[in-house]
């Protein structure tokens, strides 16, 4: 039998990824003001999805889309260190900046609105991206920087190419902290910055020596870069903050991909996932920089950078679900079984799957959406202290939640696709591969763990966000209430489960299920939130929302969580020695 003889599976077909979103348009009718959100940024997120499943998907097929290649020595033995991108990852990136990412954040036509309506944007867009929002995000990141603690000639000539639509003269900005002494551990920087006793246009000149372990924005135009300026023995405290043009001359970057200002490229990381994305070790040799804030406090200095990329993170992973969650649920709409009897989607079982992914595809952006709420409302200057203290909490939350349940999902979506799913050209394969970074990019659950029980030193943050949830659960009219009472109540004795963990002393052991546990907390008060809100204005399927907040509470993965906090309170005094002969049996510590 010929390939084109016998059975011949429908193809199936995404929507426009806005329309057919489960969640995204309702989330932003109730957070964006009515005559803004009717007139202006519907009408653009839904001329925007369908040039995502066109235009952009085209950009992102086949063999326009591919690893970068570095070429180190030209063919006279010259060192030259080019970087070749293929031409999908530029298209991608040019298509970015010109739809305003960035450049919409910084515009602020929509003032604190206008993160809403960007990242909504991004997430659209995310499946299709091959990670161009890795660089991008921490151009982002680089340019709040430098509008809060840049030079005037930073401001004047740096931060309007961060920020441009124009993709021609656009600049893009890395990152480069991580090195080989330290990971995620920036107090053992061994790069060294020297003053030249000097200063231009934009600033102190400074020299800088030393070796930068990830780089993923190698194909940018300048990067922020942390670089010791005290003894090695003053730890994190010794660090600066640093912009480093990637050229020598900046204005004429364009048609070279060669970095000339004392950059070279040992080699490109050989990663899983991210295959388009040039990620590179950097030896820096006498290179200049210009120093970004004050002397000495790089650390606090880039926090802003860490802040937005972590959300940025959490997009991804947010958008990657979505796009895999579309291809399942349009599936589900050509394929048949039983003898071409039925179609999946009338298959109760296969529709409970979906709807499983579903539910974790709605709480997780109701919760990132919440946090990017914070963000926008905390640049714009509109919010209070315990939305500003909120926001620090729920940052390496949302990252964190995000990037551990989005895959699992995927993975489920992928399921739901029987072998088809397992097959490249689906697409879920490489979502899975580059959405695994996102556990460890910008922290891994670990640290963000960490940096939480840091958030939450002062009792009163973590008490701040129980009144806040509290304040939600108030708001509860009568006739909602009713079809959510138990559901209410089990979450009001898990906001109590939760503030005796957090009783002092703190056992640091409880702070990777205390994130998980609070990540699942909040995405249900944030559905709670909606669902008060879709009851009152009558919207339709105000039932729905009410039922996912339901379900989530009730869902089993939600109640271990609980069960893992209540477990390592319980165990904390025998836990660490247990794990330690757990995992590398009985030793003679003192041989160690």
């Amino acid at each position: 039998m010929l390939v084109e003889q016998g059975f011949q599976q429908v193809p199936f077909q995404e929507g426009n990824p806005y329309t057919q979103d489960p969640a995204l348009p309702s989330l932003l009718r109730r957070l964006i003001p009515p005559r803004l959100f009717n007139e202006e940024i519907e009408p653009e997120l839904e001329r925007f999805g369908a040039e995502v499943i066109t235009t952009i998907r085209a950009q992102s097929r086949g063999n326009r889309i591919s690893p970068p290649k570095l070429v180190q020595y030209d063919n006279w033995g010259q060192r030259i260190d080019e970087l070749q991108t293929s031409e999908g990852w530029r298209s991608l990136k040019a298509t970015a900046q010109r739809e305003g990412i960035p450049g919409i954040f910084y515009e602020r036509k929509y003032r604190e609105h206008s993160r809403l309506f960007g990242f909504a944007k991004a997430l659209m867009m995310v499946g299709d991206s091959h990670e161009v929002f890795c660089p991008l995000s921490m151009t982002d990141g680089a340019a709040r920087v430098v509008e809060l603690l840049g030079t005037e000639g930073m401001k004047r000539d740096i931060f309007p190419r961060l920020i441009s639509r124009n993709s021609s003269s656009a600049f893009v900005a890395g990152q480069w902290m991580t090195e080989r002494p330290g990971g995620s551990d920036v107090s053992q920087t061994e790069t060294k910055a020297q003053s030249l006793g000097d200063s231009d246009s934009l600033g102190s000149k400074y020299s800088l020596d030393g070796f930068k372990w990830f780089s993923s924005a190698t194909d940018g135009d300048i990067a922020l870069a942390l670089a010791r300026t005290r003894p090695a023995d003053s730890g994190s405290r010794g660090l600066s903050l640093f912009l480093i043009p990637l050229r020598e001359a900046l204005n004429n970057r364009f048609g070279s991909s060669t970095s000339t200002n004392g950059i070279r490229v040992h080699r490109l990381k050989n990663k899983i996932g991210t295959h388009a994305l040039p990620t590179a070790e950097l030896s820096l040799e006498q290179t200049t920089a210009y120093l970004v804030g004050p002397l000495n406090e790089g650390v606090n200095n880039i926090i802003p950078v860490l802040n937005i990329t972590r959300v940025w993170s959490a997009i991804s992973s947010v958008g990657g679900l979505r796009k895999c969650l579309a291809i399942a649920t349009a599936y589900a709409n050509v394929r048949r079984i039983d003898g071409g009897k039925r179609l999946l989607r009338d298959v109760p079982l296969h529709v409970a799957q979906l709807a499983s992914i579903n539910l974790v595809y709605r709480a997780l952006t109701h919760l990132v959406f919440g946090a990017v709420t914070l963000l926008g409302r905390v640049e714009c200057g509109v919010a209070s202290v315990e939305e500003q203290n909120r926001l620090r909490m729920f940052t390496p939350i949302v990252k964190g939640f995000a990037a551990e349940k989005a895959v699992a999902a995927m993975e489920e979506a992928m399921a739901a696709l029987g072998g088809q799913g397992y097959m490249e050209e689906t697409d879920i394969g490489r979502l899975i591969r580059d959405g695994l970074v996102e556990r460890i990019w910008e922290g891994t659950t670990t640290v963000l763990s960490l940096d939480l029980l840091r958030s939450t030193t002062n009792p009163a943050r973590l008490k701040e966000f129980v009144s806040w949830s509290y304040s939600i659960i108030l708001m509860c009219p009568p006739g909602l209430l009713k079809a959510v009472q138990a559901a209410i109540q089990s979450l009001q004795g898990r906001l109590d489960s939760l503030l005796a963990a957090f009783l002092h002393p703190v056992p640091p052991l409880i702070a990777r299920p205390s994130l998980m546990f609070i990540g699942y907390i909040a995405s249900a008060i944030y559905l709670l939130e909606h669902a008060i809100w879709s009851h009152s204005r009558g919207e339709e399927g105000y039932e729905i929302d009410a039922e996912v907040f339901r379900r989530w509470v009730n869902d089993g993965s939600f109640v271990a969580a609980e069960q893992d906090l209540d477990r390592i309170r319980s165990e904390v005094k025998f836990a660490d020695a247990s794990n330690s002969v757990i995992v590398f049996g009985k030793r003679d510590h003192a041989k160690l």
